[in-house]
């Protein structure tokens, strides 16, 4: 279970975005087990003797992450993971309403990893470029300041159980598996900074992280049954190692991504199996004969720049995207109460722009960085 990790410079940015992506599909794998054990006894059996070889899984593929990758820099990878993941679903995805949906979330998370990139270079002095190797751009997107929202304006409609393509609902499945582990990431991470600002922005991005996952969750139909879940969801744990098989340059993590397809495969066909005894329904009503086409993973940085010229200003009034002039009361005061002591992901990005090089930059002899509350009109930054 334990293996050699990548190198954070060496390896493709895209073999991390990879990495942490599978990661966050074994831990949605382990999530959803432990629930639909709670409420279906019969299952529990069975559900424990898949959720030991996930829990498995789920080590080999999040010990690949080497120890000398800072909090930081994984939170950075964590939103290019969210960036280039939700774009390549956006391109791919058939419904106009959740295609819209993931747009929508796309250029939220592009905003944070601007904004986790100007923290980078305030307390560990480094370029963030280093991690995501231009693969993505660093700048700013919806303002992480004005992403804050009604709970009730981040439920969205789902989808048709009975009418829905087999894709949409594994791009629903495979976003909301890694929205909810950089959510829960964020929250465990953000209490270890010493750094007041950095305190404050890893609270604030959490908040939003919990919005998105509640808005990419209600994108599935609640009409489809334990069993129908729990099958879509091995469903869509073969697609997504089948995509890094397919995509996949380390020879070495490709032979990992292989041995866990096959594992999937086994425990999708146990599954099936499973759902036509207790449902007395075929799988094949559910599964399809062939995989769609696997996920893309290549620079999306074009398509990201046209969402970001047309939907940058866009907010959401339960279910539909609307001009941000168009917001309801409920989410208007919401976010005033929220930011009434200011905004940390403002407070961070107010004199920062991204300059190529930065981490060679040395602080002057002598020169300390003074403390920095959110009462400040700038941040003293020192390079």
């Amino acid at each position: 279970m334990v293996r050699t990790p990548y190198s954070k410079l060496d390896s493709d940015a895209f073999t991390r975005i990879r990495v942490i992506l599978m990661t966050a599909i074994e831990a949605d794998a382990l999530r959803f087990s432990h629930m639909c054990g709670r409420m279906n006894g019969a299952l529990r059996p069975e559900l424990a003797q898949i959720r030991r070889l996930e829990q498995h899984q789920r080590t080999l593929v999040n010990w690949l992450n080497p120890a000398d990758q800072t909090p930081l820099e994984t939170s950075i990878a964590y939103e290019q993971v969210a960036i280039e993941v939700t774009a390549a679903v956006a391109l791919a995805e058939p419904d106009a309403y959740a295609a819209a949906t993931y747009r929508f979330g796309l250029l939220e998370d592009f905003d944070h990893m601007y904004r986790y990139s100007a923290l980078m270079d305030r307390v560990e002095g480094k370029d963030a470029n280093a991690i995501i190797q231009s693969y993505t751009d660093i700048m700013p997107g919806r303002a992480t300041s004005v992403q804050h929202r009604h709970p009730y304006d981040d439920v969205r409609d789902h989808y048709d159980k009975d009418r829905a393509e087999f894709i949409t609902k594994l791009h629903a499945l495979t976003i909301v598996s890694g929205e909810s582990q950089t959510h829960e990431y964020y929250l465990n991470v953000g209490p270890k900074f010493a750094d007041p600002i950095a305190r404050q922005l890893y609270a604030e991005i959490a908040s939003v992280e919990e919005q998105h996952v509640t808005q990419f969750e209600s994108l599935t139909d609640p009409r489809e049954t334990w069993m129908e879940k729990w099958m879509l969801h091995k469903a869509m744990e073969v697609y997504n190692y089948w995509s890094c098989v397919e995509s996949e340059e380390d020879p070495k993590i490709k032979r990992i991504w292989e041995r866990s397809l096959d594992y999937k495969l086994g425990q999708l066909q146990h599954v099936a199996a499973l759902f036509e005894r207790y449902e007395r329904r075929d799988a094949s009503s559910i599964l399809p004969d062939s995989l769609p086409d696997p996920i893309q993973y290549v620079s999306h940085r074009e398509y990201i720049k046209q969402v970001l010229r047309a939907e940058q200003g866009l907010s959401a009034k339960r279910p539909d995207y609307v001009d941000r002039s168009q917001e309801h009361p409920r989410t208007v005061e919401y976010r005033q109460q929220l930011e009434s002591e200011g905004s940390a992901s403002d407070t961070i990005a107010a004199d920062y722009n991204w300059t190529a090089g930065t981490e060679l930059s040395a602080i002057p002899a002598g020169q300390v960085e003074l403390p920095v509350t959110m009462a400040d009109e700038t941040i003293r930054r020192t390079l």
